[in-house]
Protein backbone atom coordinates (compact mmCIF):
# COMPACT_ATOMS: atom_id res chain seq x y z
CA UNK A 1 0.00 0.00 0.00
CA UNK A 2 1.24 3.53 -0.71
CA UNK A 3 0.88 6.75 1.82
CA UNK A 4 -2.30 7.98 0.09
CA UNK A 5 -3.60 4.84 0.67
CA UNK A 6 -3.05 5.20 4.18
CA UNK A 7 -4.24 8.71 4.04
CA UNK A 8 -7.48 7.48 2.66
CA UNK A 9 -8.31 4.64 5.30
CA UNK A 10 -10.21 6.25 8.28
CA UNK A 11 -8.17 3.68 10.62
CA UNK A 12 -4.86 5.19 9.50
CA UNK A 13 -5.34 8.71 8.15
CA UNK A 14 -4.27 10.39 11.50
CA UNK A 15 -1.03 7.84 11.45
CA UNK A 16 -0.52 8.26 7.92
CA UNK A 17 -0.35 12.61 8.81
CA UNK A 18 2.15 12.00 11.64
CA UNK A 19 4.51 9.70 8.91
CA UNK A 20 4.36 12.49 6.52
CA UNK A 21 5.07 15.12 8.71
CA UNK A 22 8.25 13.16 10.28
CA UNK A 23 8.83 12.20 6.58
CA UNK A 24 9.29 16.11 5.52
CA UNK A 25 11.53 16.58 9.18
CA UNK A 26 13.50 13.55 7.93
CA UNK A 27 14.37 15.21 4.43
CA UNK A 28 15.16 18.68 6.09
CA UNK A 29 17.88 16.83 8.24
CA UNK A 30 18.78 14.86 5.26
CA UNK A 31 19.82 18.18 3.35
CA UNK A 32 21.94 19.17 6.43
CA UNK A 33 24.38 16.55 6.20
CA UNK A 34 26.45 18.45 3.71
CA UNK A 35 27.03 21.17 6.32
CA UNK A 36 29.97 20.25 8.08
CA UNK A 37 28.88 21.96 11.19
CA UNK A 38 25.37 20.58 11.39
CA UNK A 39 26.62 17.00 10.26
CA UNK A 40 26.36 15.55 13.62
CA UNK A 41 23.19 17.26 14.88
CA UNK A 42 21.77 16.05 11.37
CA UNK A 43 22.82 12.17 11.94
CA UNK A 44 22.01 11.79 15.68
CA UNK A 45 18.34 13.49 14.45
CA UNK A 46 18.07 10.98 11.62
CA UNK A 47 19.00 8.10 14.05
CA UNK A 48 15.79 8.82 15.85
CA UNK A 49 13.68 9.78 12.88
CA UNK A 50 14.08 6.10 11.01
CA UNK A 51 12.85 3.82 13.43
CA UNK A 52 9.98 5.91 14.39
CA UNK A 53 9.12 6.20 10.50
CA UNK A 54 9.56 2.11 10.48
CA UNK A 55 7.11 2.07 13.52
CA UNK A 56 4.41 3.94 12.23
CA UNK A 57 4.58 2.42 8.69
CA UNK A 58 4.63 -0.89 10.22
CA UNK A 59 1.40 0.23 12.83
CA UNK A 60 -0.36 1.50 9.49
CA UNK A 61 0.57 -2.06 7.51
CA UNK A 62 -1.22 -4.10 10.40
CA UNK A 63 -4.40 -2.19 11.08
CA UNK A 64 -4.95 -2.04 7.35
CA UNK A 65 -4.50 -5.90 7.20
CA UNK A 66 -6.80 -6.32 10.66
CA UNK A 67 -9.39 -3.70 8.53
CA UNK A 68 -9.31 -6.39 5.99
CA UNK A 69 -9.50 -9.67 7.75
CA UNK A 70 -12.64 -8.04 9.75
CA UNK A 71 -14.23 -7.08 6.66
CA UNK A 72 -13.83 -10.74 5.84
CA UNK A 73 -15.15 -12.21 8.53
CA UNK A 74 -18.94 -13.53 7.82
CA UNK A 75 -21.37 -11.34 9.10
CA UNK A 76 -24.26 -14.21 9.06
CA UNK A 77 -23.84 -17.90 9.59
CA UNK A 78 -26.19 -20.81 9.75
CA UNK A 79 -26.62 -23.27 12.59
CA UNK A 80 -27.75 -26.62 11.90
CA UNK A 81 -28.98 -29.23 14.62
CA UNK A 82 -30.24 -32.94 13.73
CA UNK A 83 -30.87 -35.96 15.98
CA UNK A 84 -29.17 -38.52 16.21
CA UNK A 85 -29.05 -41.69 17.74
CA UNK A 86 -31.54 -41.99 20.69
CA UNK A 87 -34.87 -41.84 18.40
CA UNK A 88 -37.07 -39.28 20.18
CA UNK A 89 -34.77 -38.36 23.21
CA UNK A 90 -32.37 -37.09 21.11
CA UNK A 91 -35.18 -34.96 19.18
CA UNK A 92 -36.02 -33.33 22.58
CA UNK A 93 -32.09 -32.40 23.37
CA UNK A 94 -32.06 -31.39 19.91
CA UNK A 95 -34.78 -29.23 20.50
CA UNK A 96 -33.08 -28.03 23.99
CA UNK A 97 -30.02 -27.08 22.63
CA UNK A 98 -31.78 -24.28 19.93
CA UNK A 99 -33.17 -22.90 22.54
CA UNK A 100 -29.60 -22.66 24.45
CA UNK A 101 -28.18 -21.23 21.19
CA UNK A 102 -31.43 -19.01 20.16
CA UNK A 103 -30.86 -17.57 24.54
CA UNK A 104 -27.36 -17.40 23.73
CA UNK A 105 -27.76 -15.53 20.76
CA UNK A 106 -30.22 -12.68 21.91
CA UNK A 107 -28.53 -11.90 24.78
CA UNK A 108 -25.94 -11.15 22.44
CA UNK A 109 -27.56 -8.70 20.41
CA UNK A 110 -27.16 -10.85 17.16
CA UNK A 111 -30.19 -11.85 14.93
CA UNK A 112 -32.26 -15.19 15.06
CA UNK A 113 -34.26 -16.34 12.14
CA UNK A 114 -35.98 -20.26 11.64
CA UNK A 115 -35.16 -20.96 8.10
CA UNK A 116 -36.66 -24.48 8.38
CA UNK A 117 -37.85 -27.29 11.06
CA UNK A 118 -38.80 -31.03 11.09
CA UNK A 119 -40.90 -31.71 14.21
CA UNK A 120 -40.70 -34.96 15.81
CA UNK A 121 -43.62 -36.96 17.34
CA UNK A 122 -42.88 -36.21 20.78
CA UNK A 123 -42.45 -32.55 19.92
CA UNK A 124 -38.52 -32.34 19.38
CA UNK A 125 -36.63 -31.66 16.27
CA UNK A 126 -35.59 -34.37 13.67
CA UNK A 127 -33.66 -31.26 12.29
CA UNK A 128 -33.68 -27.75 12.15
CA UNK A 129 -31.77 -24.59 10.91
CA UNK A 130 -31.40 -20.70 11.69
CA UNK A 131 -29.74 -18.38 10.22
CA UNK A 132 -27.24 -16.05 12.61
CA UNK A 133 -26.64 -12.41 11.74
CA UNK A 134 -23.89 -10.25 13.94
CA UNK A 135 -20.76 -9.41 14.15
CA UNK A 136 -18.08 -11.57 16.03
CA UNK A 137 -21.12 -14.82 15.78
CA UNK A 138 -19.22 -16.72 13.76
CA UNK A 139 -16.20 -16.77 15.85
CA UNK A 140 -18.44 -17.41 18.86
CA UNK A 141 -20.16 -20.36 17.47
CA UNK A 142 -17.63 -22.00 14.81
CA UNK A 143 -16.56 -24.38 17.41
CA UNK A 144 -20.40 -25.89 17.68
CA UNK A 145 -19.82 -27.89 15.18
CA UNK A 146 -19.73 -31.85 15.73
CA UNK A 147 -21.24 -34.54 17.75
CA UNK A 148 -23.42 -33.31 21.24
CA UNK A 149 -23.75 -36.25 23.53
CA UNK A 150 -26.67 -36.12 26.33
CA UNK A 151 -26.65 -38.54 29.25
CA UNK A 152 -29.55 -38.58 31.62
CA UNK A 153 -32.85 -40.50 32.32
CA UNK A 154 -35.93 -39.53 30.19
CA UNK A 155 -38.70 -38.73 31.60
CA UNK A 156 -40.23 -41.93 30.19
CA UNK A 157 -37.62 -44.47 32.03
CA UNK A 158 -39.47 -46.10 34.34
CA UNK A 159 -36.11 -47.67 35.97
CA UNK A 160 -34.09 -45.18 36.38
CA UNK A 161 -31.58 -45.98 33.70
CA UNK A 162 -29.42 -43.32 32.41
CA UNK A 163 -29.45 -42.89 28.12
CA UNK A 164 -27.25 -41.53 26.11
CA UNK A 165 -28.13 -39.97 22.97
CA UNK A 166 -27.07 -37.68 20.48
CA UNK A 167 -27.47 -34.10 18.35
CA UNK A 168 -25.16 -33.45 15.42
CA UNK A 169 -24.59 -29.62 15.23
CA UNK A 170 -23.37 -28.21 12.23
CA UNK A 171 -21.96 -23.92 12.11
CA UNK A 172 -22.02 -22.95 8.16
CA UNK A 173 -20.69 -19.27 7.43
CA UNK A 174 -22.03 -17.22 4.83
CA UNK A 175 -19.35 -15.80 2.96
CA UNK A 176 -19.06 -13.10 0.25
CA UNK A 177 -16.35 -15.19 -1.45
CA UNK A 178 -17.64 -18.81 -1.74
CA UNK A 179 -15.11 -21.82 -2.26
CA UNK A 180 -17.54 -24.01 -4.68
CA UNK A 181 -19.03 -22.95 -7.33
CA UNK A 182 -22.77 -24.26 -8.50
CA UNK A 183 -24.00 -24.22 -12.02
CA UNK A 184 -27.50 -23.92 -12.42
CA UNK A 185 -27.89 -27.62 -14.39
CA UNK A 186 -26.68 -29.23 -11.04
CA UNK A 187 -30.07 -27.87 -9.23
CA UNK A 188 -33.44 -29.09 -9.12
CA UNK A 189 -36.46 -26.90 -7.08
CA UNK A 190 -39.17 -28.13 -5.84
CA UNK A 191 -42.44 -25.85 -4.43
CA UNK A 192 -44.82 -26.60 -1.87
CA UNK A 193 -47.57 -25.39 0.81
CA UNK A 194 -45.73 -23.75 4.21
CA UNK A 195 -47.96 -24.70 6.11
CA UNK A 196 -49.07 -28.44 6.92
CA UNK A 197 -51.56 -31.01 5.80
CA UNK A 198 -54.49 -29.17 7.40
CA UNK A 199 -55.57 -26.39 10.67
CA UNK A 200 -55.52 -22.42 10.11
CA UNK A 201 -51.83 -22.01 9.38
CA UNK A 202 -51.70 -23.59 5.69
CA UNK A 203 -50.82 -21.48 3.12
CA UNK A 204 -52.90 -21.11 0.08
CA UNK A 205 -49.79 -20.66 -2.12
CA UNK A 206 -46.90 -22.69 -2.58
CA UNK A 207 -44.03 -20.17 -0.83
CA UNK A 208 -41.69 -23.42 0.45
CA UNK A 209 -39.02 -23.98 -1.72
CA UNK A 210 -36.87 -27.03 -1.72
CA UNK A 211 -33.40 -27.12 -3.57
CA UNK A 212 -31.69 -30.41 -4.39
CA UNK A 213 -28.02 -30.72 -5.39
CA UNK A 214 -27.97 -33.53 -8.18
CA UNK A 215 -24.64 -34.20 -7.60
CA UNK A 216 -24.41 -34.64 -3.71
CA UNK A 217 -28.06 -35.38 -3.36
CA UNK A 218 -28.23 -32.82 -0.73
CA UNK A 219 -31.67 -31.26 -0.04
CA UNK A 220 -32.40 -28.05 1.26
CA UNK A 221 -36.12 -26.65 2.26
CA UNK A 222 -36.92 -22.61 3.33
CA UNK A 223 -40.49 -21.53 4.52
CA UNK A 224 -39.49 -18.78 6.60
CA UNK A 225 -40.16 -16.25 3.75
CA UNK A 226 -43.63 -15.25 2.80
CA UNK A 227 -42.58 -15.52 -1.18
CA UNK A 228 -41.15 -18.02 -3.53
CA UNK A 229 -38.58 -16.12 -5.21
CA UNK A 230 -37.49 -14.91 -1.45
CA UNK A 231 -37.43 -18.60 0.04
CA UNK A 232 -35.60 -19.44 -3.21
CA UNK A 233 -32.64 -16.93 -2.67
CA UNK A 234 -32.75 -18.47 1.14
CA UNK A 235 -32.49 -21.91 0.41
CA UNK A 236 -29.85 -21.37 -2.28
CA UNK A 237 -27.75 -19.52 0.43
CA UNK A 238 -28.07 -22.78 2.61
CA UNK A 239 -26.89 -24.84 0.28
CA UNK A 240 -23.63 -22.51 -1.11
CA UNK A 241 -23.23 -22.69 2.83
CA UNK A 242 -23.33 -26.59 3.19
CA UNK A 243 -21.59 -27.49 -0.42
CA UNK A 244 -18.57 -24.85 0.93
CA UNK A 245 -18.10 -25.82 4.39
CA UNK A 246 -18.19 -29.50 2.73
CA UNK A 247 -15.17 -28.17 0.62
CA UNK A 248 -13.87 -26.57 3.78
CA UNK A 249 -13.46 -29.76 6.02
CA UNK A 250 -11.87 -31.52 2.72
CA UNK A 251 -9.25 -28.91 2.71
CA UNK A 252 -9.10 -29.27 6.38
CA UNK A 253 -8.21 -33.03 6.84
CA UNK A 254 -5.59 -32.76 3.90
CA UNK A 255 -3.51 -30.13 6.08
CA UNK A 256 -5.04 -31.25 9.19
CA UNK A 257 -0.97 -31.84 10.62
CA UNK A 258 -0.38 -28.06 9.67
CA UNK A 259 -3.58 -27.10 11.81
CA UNK A 260 -1.60 -26.78 15.18
CA UNK A 261 -3.77 -24.50 17.06
CA UNK A 262 -7.13 -25.65 15.66
CA UNK A 263 -9.71 -26.79 18.52
CA UNK A 264 -10.90 -29.36 16.14
CA UNK A 265 -11.32 -30.64 12.90
CA UNK A 266 -14.54 -28.97 12.47
CA UNK A 267 -15.54 -32.53 10.98
CA UNK A 268 -19.74 -33.20 11.85
CA UNK A 269 -19.11 -36.60 12.83
CA UNK A 270 -16.69 -35.48 15.51
CA UNK A 271 -17.86 -36.24 19.14
CA UNK A 272 -16.79 -32.78 20.68
CA UNK A 273 -19.10 -32.17 23.62
CA UNK A 274 -21.23 -34.25 26.33
CA UNK A 275 -23.97 -33.22 28.92
CA UNK A 276 -24.18 -35.11 32.07
CA UNK A 277 -27.13 -34.60 33.72
CA UNK A 278 -26.32 -36.52 36.72
CA UNK A 279 -24.05 -35.25 37.23
CA UNK A 280 -24.48 -31.74 36.26
CA UNK A 281 -21.74 -31.28 34.16
CA UNK A 282 -20.97 -30.44 30.92
CA UNK A 283 -17.60 -31.61 29.27
CA UNK A 284 -15.70 -30.55 25.95
CA UNK A 285 -13.71 -33.53 25.03
CA UNK A 286 -11.13 -31.48 22.82
CA UNK A 287 -9.56 -28.95 25.59
CA UNK A 288 -10.68 -31.59 28.24
CA UNK A 289 -12.56 -28.84 29.83
CA UNK A 290 -15.72 -28.99 32.36
CA UNK A 291 -18.40 -26.77 33.77
CA UNK A 292 -20.92 -27.46 36.22
CA UNK A 293 -24.79 -25.68 36.75
CA UNK A 294 -25.91 -27.33 33.70
CA UNK A 295 -29.38 -26.02 33.50
CA UNK A 296 -28.09 -22.75 33.21
CA UNK A 297 -25.77 -23.21 30.91
CA UNK A 298 -28.91 -24.79 28.57
CA UNK A 299 -30.89 -21.34 29.51
CA UNK A 300 -28.37 -19.49 27.26
CA UNK A 301 -25.49 -19.27 29.61
CA UNK A 302 -22.64 -20.42 26.93
CA UNK A 303 -20.18 -17.45 28.17
CA UNK A 304 -17.77 -19.93 29.63
CA UNK A 305 -17.87 -22.01 27.19
CA UNK A 306 -17.84 -20.06 24.35
CA UNK A 307 -14.36 -18.05 26.10
CA UNK A 308 -12.58 -21.37 26.52
CA UNK A 309 -12.68 -22.39 23.30
CA UNK A 310 -11.66 -19.10 21.93
CA UNK A 311 -9.22 -19.00 24.39
CA UNK A 312 -7.57 -22.21 23.38
CA UNK A 313 -4.34 -22.16 21.35
CA UNK A 314 -2.65 -25.64 21.89
CA UNK A 315 -2.68 -28.48 19.77
CA UNK A 316 -6.18 -30.45 19.81
CA UNK A 317 -6.50 -33.61 21.83
CA UNK A 318 -9.41 -35.31 22.61
CA UNK A 319 -10.03 -35.77 26.28
CA UNK A 320 -11.17 -39.15 27.34
CA UNK A 321 -14.77 -39.89 28.03
CA UNK A 322 -16.25 -39.00 31.07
Amino acid sequence: MTLDDFKSNPRTMYTAQEYERLSATKEEAEGLLADESLRELAEAELATLTPQLEALWKQMEDTAEAAKEEEAKPKAMILEIQGGAGGDESSLFAAELALMYQNYVETRGWGWNKLDESVSDVGGYKDVSFEIKGKDAYDALRFETGVHRVQRIPETEKNGRVHTSTVTVSVMPLRTNTKVTIPASDLEFETSRSGGAGGQNVNKVETAVRVIHKPTGIAIRCTIERSQLKNKERALEMLQAKLDQLAQEEDDRKHASEKKSQVGTGDRSEKIRTYNFPQDRVTDHRIGQSWHGLPKIMEGSMEPIVDALQNFTGEFGAAGDE
